[in-house]
């Protein structure tokens, strides 16, 4: 591994920098993910069951489910239910909305990070190969092209020169397969977000029809 590390030329530092930052989101962005998939359809679930009922118990469960995206969504509109007023709906759709749109940028972090080392990674790869390349050839003799140990030594310097390439693209590839799988799980909490929205304002406009009758 350190062999090929200096064989990659200067370009690899920069490299394994940038391999280092996408492991430290994509396993930062794995653990986010499994303990928010494990719990966020039940807690919405148990939210807006409560929420037929009563607001006061939902707000309740939305609050001791903080921790999570879905519930501080769902909190937002319900805190601002009190005993003495009542939100107009449109203002009970506003806190939905405005905090669904918090949340839902929070659950990106890291997004601009993964995308920059699939963009660098493979230019810096090139960028090696092309420095190895020059390297080799400007070692060349004209009068020693034909010679054995002359072909020998390019072979080997082309060789050691794609190693930046080949590096870059497997730091590349594998940051760009953990980010379409974010941006996947991200798509499904909008729709989680969307309906749990949805039946929470439904809810609450009956019951500001029934409160108004």
């Amino acid at each position: 591994m350190g062999d090929l590390f200096k064989a990659g030329g200067p370009v690899m530092l920069p490299l394994m920098a940038l391999s280092v930052m996408a492991v430290t989101v994509i396993a930062e962005r794995c653990w986010f993910w499994v303990t928010i998939l494990l719990s966020e359809k039940q807690t919405a679930s148990q939210i807006l069951i409560a929420a037929h009922q009563d607001f006061n118990s939902a707000a309740q469960i939305a609050k001791l489910a903080e921790h999570t995206p879905v519930g501080r969504f769902l909190l937002a509109p319900l805190a601002l239910i009190k005993p003495e007023s009542k939100p107009d709906p449109e203002l009970f759709r506003l806190a939905l909305e405005s905090n669904a749109d918090d949340e839902l940028a929070n659950m990106m972090r890291g997004d601009k990070i993964l995308e920059g080392v699939i963009s660098l990674a493979p230019l810096l790869g090139l960028l090696g190969t092309v420095i190895g390349l020059i390297v080799s050839f400007s070692t060349l003799k004209v009068g020693d092209i034909a010679s054995n140990s002359q072909s020998t030594n390019i072979t080997q310097g082309i060789g050691e020169a794609l190693i930046s390439t080949a590096t870059g693209l497997v730091v590349s590839i594998s940051a760009l397969a953990f980010h379409r799988l974010f941006l996947a799980l991200h798509a499904e909490q909008i729709k989680l977000f969307r309906r749990a929205g949805n039946d929470l304002e439904l809810i609450y406009r009956q019951y500001w029809q029934d409160r108004e009758l």
